[in-house]
C-alpha cells in the first residue's frame, strides 16, 4: 500500500505567480481566494461582436454597410452589366437614340470615375473599421484565455486538495488495517 510520503512525490505542484504553492497554507482557502478571484476580476463572457456593434458610430455603420455591399461578386456583376448595356446601347443603338457617342463614352468614364472616387476611400474606411473588430475579438480571446489559465490553476488546487484527502484517508485505513491485524493475530 502507497504511504502518504511516497504518494505525495507524484503530486503536480501547482504554481502561483511563479512561486510553489506552500503546503503548510490550506488548501481550501487557496481555492476559495482564488474563486473569488475569478468572480472579481473576470466578469460574464461578452461577444465580441456586440462590443464592436455597440461602439459603432453611423458613419462608420454607413462605411461598413458600403464596404459589405460593394465587396461583393453582386456589385462587381451590377457594374459589370451596366457597362456592357451602356457601351453596346451607345455603339449599336440607333443614332437619334445614343447619348454617350462612340468610341469616347465620356459620360460613361464620368460616372465610373466618381463612382470610383467615391467608393475607394469608403472601401478603407470600412476595412479600417472590419480591422478594429479584429483587435476586439483578439483581446476577448486575451481575456479569456488569462480567465482559463485562472481557472485550470483552481482545479488543479482542488486536485491537490483531494489527493492530499484521499492519502490521509489511506493512511487512515492502513493503520485501521494494520491494528485489525495486530488485534487478529495477537488474540
Amino acid at each position: 500500500m502507497l504511504t502518504g510520503t511516497m504518494a505525495t512525490r507524484g503530486v503536480m505542484d501547482v504554481v502561483e505567480d511563479g512561486q510553489p504553492i506552500e503546503e503548510d497554507n490550506d488548501l481550501g482557502d487557496q481555492i476559495t481566494d482564488m474563486v473569488h478571484d475569478l468572480q472579481k476580476h473576470f466578469s460574464k463572457v461578452k461577444n465580441p461582436n456586440d462590443t464592436f456593434q455597440a461602439q459603432l458610430k453611423p458613419t462608420q455603420k454607413l462605411a461598413l454597410f458600403v464596404t459589405e455591399r460593394v465587396g461583393t461578386m453582386g456589385f462587381f456583376f451590377i457594374v459589370l452589366t451596366w457597362t456592357v448595356l451602356w457601351l453596346l446601347w451607345n455603339i449599336f443603338a440607333p443614332k437619334g437614340l445614343k447619348w454617350d457617342p462612340y468610341p469616347a463614352f465620356v459620360l460613361w468614364l464620368i460616372i465610373s470615375n466618381i463612382l470610383q472616387i467615391l467608393l475607394m476611400p469608403l472601401l478603407l474606411i470600412g476595412q479600417n473599421i472590419q480591422g478594429m473588430r479584429t483587435d476586439i475579438r483578439g483581446e476577448h480571446d486575451y481575456q479569456t484565455d488569462q480567465r482559463a489559465e485562472k481557472e485550470i490553476k483552481t482545479v488543479l488546487l482542488n486536485f491537490q486538495k483531494q489527493e492530499k484527502l484521499i492519502l490521509e484517508i489511506l493512511d487512515k485505513v492502513e493503520t485501521l488495517s494494520k491494528g485489525k491485524a495486530e488485534a487478529a493475530g495477537g488474540g
